[in-house]
């Protein structure tokens, strides 16, 4: 694997070290020996998948509020998405700034996103599937999120989204006092 850092602190794009012959290719996907020699999240003890049918579905931008802040690793299995965390930490140097990777099946590549950043992906193409490892079990009430749109952050997604879900669509603008309460 090779990791590659993002303008967000502790942020990583994962790449895949492909070793391919006849057969196609063989990587691996993570190693505990090589995400603990950087100081990052060893441990995913829930794992989840989205499936999306339509090109423009938003989803985001979420987080769990400490003590369950979720760490998560993100890949496209199918299809391609726009992947984007932004940072929420108040400590952090990069707070409240955001990045956003291209994640396609065909690359294989992984979005590693911090425990204090929300996140959210559009779709770019029809019939994409995700798969999110979690570095904390989802605790309901630990649930927060912010608009998609909300000028505090100013994404520049490369779509406008077609389908977002009502829950999504919802939310407020930021305010960090709701982050951690």
């Amino acid at each position: 694997m090779i990791f590659r850092e993002t303008k967000l602190a502790g942020a990583y794009r994962i790449e895949l070290e492909r070793h391919e012959d006849e057969r196609g290719f063989f990587a691996r996907t993570f190693c505990e020996r090589e995400f603990a020699a950087r100081g990052l999240r060893t441990r995913y003890p829930q794992c989840n998948v989205s499936r999306s049918p339509r090109r423009g579905t938003l989803r985001g931008l979420h987080l769990q509020a400490e003590p369950h802040g979720e760490v998560k690793i993100v890949r496209c299995l199918t299809g391609a998405i726009f992947d984007v965390a932004v940072d929420l930490r108040p400590a952090s140097p990069t707070y409240r700034q955001w990045v956003g990777l291209e994640l396609t099946a065909e690359q294989g590549t992984a979005f590693y996103i911090p425990a204090g950043c929300a996140h959210g992906l559009i779709t770019l193409v029809p019939d994409v599937n995700v798969f999110y490892q979690m570095g904390d079990v989802q605790v309901p009430e630990a649930s927060r999120g912010f608009r998609w749109d909300d000028p505090a952050f100013s994404i520049q997604w490369p779509l406008e989204p077609v389908v977002i879900s009502a829950r999504d669509r919802a939310y407020a603008d930021f305010d960090a006092t709701h982050v951690d309460a």
